[in-house]
């Protein structure tokens, strides 16, 4: 897990806007979640993993997310980086509840980009 401000981001010059901290040329999944209070992503999965990174960037409010290894504040400005094969859930903060873009990226373009 590593967390960054959205100022800090490395200029990327050519593929998606956090090549350099995630692997993989093209974004090709994502979402954009308006976030109850408290509500905790994934809850009824024990572990959620993926065999990519995931990158979670805080439009508003605050969140923490629930680490095996501990849990991690993340807030609005804020970009998260989950590492693949870390197990981890985002619980909305119950006083200023977040938005959250998640974002996927690898080697091939979203279906509906492929020529």
């Amino acid at each position: 897990m590593r967390v960054c401000r959205l100022a800090e981001l490395p200029a990327s010059g050519e593929g998606h806007i956090f090549r350099g901290l995630v692997p993989g040329m093209f974004i090709y999944s994502g979402g954009l979640v308006f976030s109850e209070p408290g509500r905790v992503a994934h809850e009824d999965e024990p572990r959620h993993v993926h065999e990519d990174g995931e990158i979670f960037v805080i439009l508003q409010g605050k969140a923490v997310v629930h680490f095996d290894h501990g849990d991690q504040a993340i807030q609005a400005g804020e970009v998260m980086i989950v590492e693949p094969g870390e197990n981890h859930h985002l619980e909305s903060d119950t006083d200023d509840p977040c938005i959250v873009i998640w974002l996927h990226a690898g080697p091939k373009r979203h279906p509906d980009q492929a020529a």
